[in-house]
């Protein structure tokens, strides 16, 4: 806390120490393209009182080479991005300000992509996405109004592809550590007849792994037609993706990490000889396919509108081989086999998940010289099927090939409306006013969470003043108020309630000559913040409790310094004190009062930095460090929920070769992660249990960790013929 005001302190004294004269604003003054108005409804600019960082497809480019978006963002303020494989490839997971991947709003040209039930974001679903991106930002905090989920962290928005005026095609290869390859090809037929272009993307990437047999075999496709004259913009998008992944989220403990970090228990059982052996088909299969339909249209100078339709298709499974399971679990009854009662038997399921989702986006956007209007929303409807089968058993019992042993389904409606405006009241001062309301249904029935019909109402407004000091410098203010809904895996952890929360932030930027500086102080106060408990379910996912009252305090301050014609320094650090108040804890039988105690996986401090190089034109060299303070992986303060402090240095290479034939260029990457080698874990699990069957009469509190290892130095090396 002392930390934070002395930064404070120190950052305002610099005010009138900066200069007082700034180049123009590469955002200000230019016109904002057709492409850009699918997010302009749920994007900020430096007139907003809302904190955020920006994105680009060229600055994404050189790591671009198999891993996924969470991993490219990794070094962006306040972010921590974790993988289950350990490598950047299948799995990976991004927290924001410590609030976890539920608790960030992801959309799509506007469209939500957190699944609905879940609030997950599952990358995996959608490998090399990153290649059709033209641009994302990231909100940290409440943000503005957006559709989907409430953002409790941040909100994420990504806008694909802009339309290319000029025909390219691109073929893309990278190999790496682990085995790991991916290939891609792009193309786009430019504009034909100045109104028409086709554009497209597959990709396939594969990897083992750093974990024991964490291996990805991820496909994915992307396809786009755009129609657009002066003042329309219609966009058909098809895209999705396919992934094989072999599981990895069981972790490992403290002595295994020690001993074999690599290790995977997933899939292991013991043979009819005693000999340990592994199932190979224990393995993640699904695809997720998305439809985008968008209508942009400008009307006169004022007004431009957007409306758009969306439907996307799921399904999949996870398969298991489950040792000596009881046949009660699959709703079978006890054999006799050799004149004895069997009620156990090794067996083959798979779990799957079926569903749709669909909708439609609006908004419309009045732009005048002191007014900056949107009027927005959307409705939504996600139809879920959950269903699980036997696909192979030693006793089959009663059951027959095919049969169900659990199927249950889902619904959850979601409709928002939201309106907000930029009021500029002079040379200095403006206004900013969002009002959402959002109601949400959900009914779902099964033996796990029980039957729910909720319906929730929640009005989340908005406010703040942003006051140009001079040329050089910004300051704003702004107040969010949050609600969110539980998602599937609170209910089946208990009796969940709507988590709420009110956002401060206060901010300063300063652009001068070769200096951009972003500095911000949020105070985020909670009421039922449904915080990650650090257990995870059978499945391995995340459980979420609600605490009473809780808080994050924080300062983040982020740069763009240019060092002469040939260095660029991107620093930015992240302080922080994130608590539970009062939290209470039963140990040993007893109830205890803990007091405060730390908000699990919420390090206080997070660093990064990215030293870019550019000896010439056409060569790029980069050096980037993160370093992610300590952190509780429960809310107890226990010492053995401690995840260590550690940092992760990665250089980065691309070095263009321009050519004057049929082939525009190729362009040569190559990027060496964790150069220094350093073993360490990005995420973990933690847990308790009441041992009352070792001293009858006696409970006893016992406590666990586990723990996700991430590679040592390895490397991806790729190249880009560009025609």
């Amino acid at each position: 806390m002392k930390t934070i005001f002395t930064s404070m302190a120190i950052f305002g004294s610099l005010l009138s120490a900066l200069g007082q004269e700034k180049p123009k604003d590469s955002l200000e003054g230019e016109k904002i393209s057709l492409d850009e108005v699918l997010v302009s409804a749920v994007r900020v600019t430096k007139q907003t009182p809302v904190t955020f960082s920006n994105l680009s497809k060229e600055q994404i480019k050189p790591r671009n080479l198999g891993q996924d978006i969470p991993v490219l963002m990794s070094f962006l303020p306040s972010v921590v991005t974790t993988t289950d494989a350990g490598a950047g490839v299948g799995y990976t997971g991004i927290r924001v300000r410590g609030s976890d991947a539920t608790r960030v709003n992801v959309t799509i040209n506007g469209i939500p992509y957190n699944d609905s039930e879940s609030h997950g974001s599952f990358w995996v679903n959608m490998p090399d996405f990153a290649s059709s991106t033209e641009s994302l930002q990231l909100q940290r905090g409440v943000g503005t109004s957006t559709n989907g989920s409430g953002a409790f962290g941040a909100s994420l928005n990504i806008l694909t592809d802009a339309v290319a005026e000029e025909g390219y095609g691109q073929i893309s290869s990278s190999v790496g550590s682990f085995n790991t390859l991916k290939n891609n090809l792009k193309f786009s037929t430019g504009l034909l007849n100045d109104q028409v272009e086709i554009s497209g993307r597959l990709s396939r990437i594969t990897s083992d792994g750093y974990v024991d047999r964490a291996s990805s075999a991820l496909n994915s496709y992307f396809l786009q037609g755009s129609f657009q004259d002066n003042n329309t913009l219609i966009k058909a998008l098809l895209f999705g993706g396919h992934e094989i992944t072999y599981q990895s989220w069981n972790g490992i403990d403290a002595a295994t990490l020690e001993n074999d970090r690599t290790y995977n228990s997933a899939g292991e059982y013991t043979d009819e000889n005693g000999n340990t052996q592994y199932y190979e088909n224990e393995v993640d299969n699904y695809k997720q396919n998305h439809f985008q339909l968008h209508w942009n249209e400008k009307i006169g100078s004022a007004w431009n509108t957007n409306l758009a339709v969306h439907y996307t298709r799921g399904r999949g499974y996870f398969e298991q081989f489950k040792e000596d399971d009881d046949f009660a679990t699959y709703g079978l009854t006890p054999i006799t086999v050799d004149g004895e009662e069997v009620d156990e038997t090794d067996l083959i399921r798979r779990r799957w998940l079926s569903n749709r989702f669909y909708g439609t986006t609006f908004s419309a956007n009045y732009m005048a010289e002191n007014l900056n209007l949107i009027l927005g929303g959307g409705y939504n409807k996600y139809e879920g099927d959950h269903f699980g089968e036997i696909i192979w058993a030693q006793y089959a019992s009663n059951s027959n090939y095919g049969d169900r042993y659990y199927d249950n389904s889902s619904i959850k409606t979601d409709f928002n409306f939201f309106t907000k405006a930029n009021y500029k009241l002079d040379d200095q001062w403006s206004l900013f006013g969002d009002l959402q309301y959002r109601t949400v249904g959900y009914t779902a029935s099964s033996e796990e969470i029980g039957s729910v019909d909720d319906t929730f109402n929640f009005f989340n407004p908005k406010a703040g003043v942003t006051f140009d000091l001079n040329l050089a410098n910004n300051l704003y203010f702004s107040y969010a108020r949050a609600n969110r809904e539980p998602n599937r895996n609170d209910y089946k952890n208990g009796s969940p309630k709507p988590e709420k929360l009110n956002d401060f932030e206060l901010g300063w930027r300063h652009t001068s000559p070769g200096v951009r500086l972003n500095t911000n102080v949020y105070f985020m106060k909670y009421k039922d913040q449904l915080v990650l408990t650090g257990e995870l379910n059978d499945v391995g996912g995340p459980l979420r409790a609600n605490v009473g009252d809780s808080y994050r305090l924080g300062l983040e301050v982020d740069a763009i310094l240019t060092l002469g014609d040939k260095f660029i320094l991107r620093p930015n650090v992240a302080l922080s004190d994130n608590r539970n108040k009062n939290f209470v804890f039963q140990r040993d039988g007893n109830l205890e009062s803990l007091g405060d105690t730390h908000i699990s996986f919420s390090p206080s401090v997070i660093a990064g930095n990215i030293l870019t190089y550019m000896p010439t034109s056409q060569l790029q060299l980069s050096l980037l460090s993160k370093y992610v303070g300590k952190q509780y992986m429960g809310n107890i303060d226990a010492k053995s929920s401690m995840l260590d402090a550690y940092s992760q240095t990665d250089f980065n290479v691309q070095y263009v070769i321009e050519t004057n034939s049929f082939i525009k260029n190729i362009v040569l990457s190559g990027l060496v992660n964790n150069i220094f080698d350093s073993l360490y874990e990005s995420n973990g699990y933690f847990y308790t249990y009441d041992d009352d069957f070792s001293v009858p009469g006696t409970i006893t509190t016992v406590e666990g960790a586990g723990y996700y290892p991430q590679a040592g130095i390895n490397f991806l090396l790729g190249a880009s013929i560009n025609f």
